[in-house]
């Protein structure tokens, strides 16, 4: 996985090495990471405008905010055309699989072993699932 390190005026290791909090955004593939601090970005869209990207490209990539204390909160929302299933409940299923994949791997090489997580809000979707 290629992990880029967007170093605005906080720099992403200065970030690590004091347990700041990061966002990150992976690809669906899970080819390309982009992490930086929280307070740099603030919100994902913006952290992939700030590394050239689209904000529109925001339902391309798996979401994150982490640090070590709380570990990874995952933004999930699964887009409606993911992997172009039309069944909602394969769709979300596939997408909880990958993301949760991706977001290990992504977690894993910074060298964050911490429990992924999906806040409340995010959880209509996994009523899908039961």
């Amino acid at each position: 996985m290629e992990i880029i390190k967007y170093n605005g005026s906080l720099p992403v290791d200065d970030a690590m090495k004091a347990d700041e909090p990061l966002l990150a955004v992976i690809s669906f593939d899970g080819k390309k990471a982009i992490v930086s601090h929280i307070d740099e970005a603030v919100e994902h869209h913006i952290l992939l405008a700030k590394a050239g990207y689209k904000g529109t490209e925001i339902d391309e990539f798996f979401r994150i905010a982490v640090d070590r204390a709380e570990g990874a909160s995952w933004t999930f929302i699964c887009p409606v055309n993911y992997k172009n299933m039309s069944d909602k409940t394969r769709r979300v299923a596939a997408f909880y699989k990958d993301g949760f994949s991706a977001i290990s791997e992504f977690l894993s090489e910074i060298g964050y072993f911490v429990d992924i997580y999906i806040p409340k809000r995010y959880r209509r979707h996994l009523e899908e699932l039961k």
